[in-house]
């Protein structure tokens, strides 16, 4: 069963992207999502999903060539909803290190950097990571908002509210963000011993390095926590 809703969200395409298991995502929770790479459509949404996989710069390059860096970005100025997924999130931060430096949107202050191959006991860890890993807090926010409340979760306003801790979801990617400001890193995950950003938000941009349209009901949530943001803001940019 589709559930209420209405707010308009363009899935910004740009060739690098499942964006159609995006856009089924989108219409479970009553949004009523466009993949467009025009620039008024993206301008006139209430939200954006910037979508992505594969490489960094390549990306970058795509969105460049379609002429779309700018409206991403003087729509993010608007304080309009921004998601960022997998790639995406990645192309939210200042500067990509695949295959050289490159900039990305800088939309949230920081890098992107590689999974290193890690050891687990006996067990070399494969790059890229691909499979279901657990979501958490980042300390020491997980130990405020047990003793302060719920008003101090850092996940309460948020495309992550609701969930549990430790809440598994599905990842696919060999690069990590690294924000310069702590407090934009919104969760943690692990893969061996290396604990990475695995979600970021600063205002209405929000980029989680899962899929959320691949973790069952826990990824719907983030998306349903979406369209609930979409109805609390106001008129289009355009």
């Amino acid at each position: 069963m589709r559930e209420q809703g209405g707010g308009r969200v363009v899935i910004v395409d740009y060739g690098m992207g499942n964006v159609f298991s995006v856009e089924q995502a989108c219409r479970a929770v009553g949004l009523a999502p466009l993949i467009s790479s025009e620039r008024e459509a993206l301008l006139s949404a209430e939200a954006v999903i910037l979508p992505g996989v594969g490489a960094f710069a390549d990306a970058m390059a795509a969105l460049r060539r379609l002429d779309l860096i700018g409206p991403i970005k003087e729509f993010a100025r608007a304080s309009r909803p921004v998601l960022g997924i997998c790639l995406g999130m990645q192309l939210l931060m200042t500067e990509g290190s695949e295959f050289g430096r490159h900039p990305g949107l800088g939309l949230i202050a920081g890098t992107v950097e590689r999974l290193p191959s890690e050891t687990q006991g006996a067990r070399r860890l494969k790059v890229p990571h691909v499979g279901w890993t657990r979501i958490f807090r980042p300390s020491p926010a997980s130990a405020r908002s047990e003793a302060e409340g719920a008003e101090q979760d850092p996940w309460r306003e948020s495309p992550l509210a609701g969930l549990r801790e430790g809440e598994c979801m599905y990842f696919v990617h060999s690069y990590y963000v690294v924000p310069e400001d702590r407090n934009a890193v919104l969760a943690v995950s692990r893969y061996g011993d290396v604990e990475f950003c695995s979600g970021v938000g600063a205002g209405p941009l929000f980029g989680c390095q899962f899929h959320p349209e691949r973790s069952g009901p826990s990824g719907l949530a983030v998306y349903r926590n979406l369209a609930a943001a979409v109805r609390h803001h106001g008129d289009p940019v355009g």
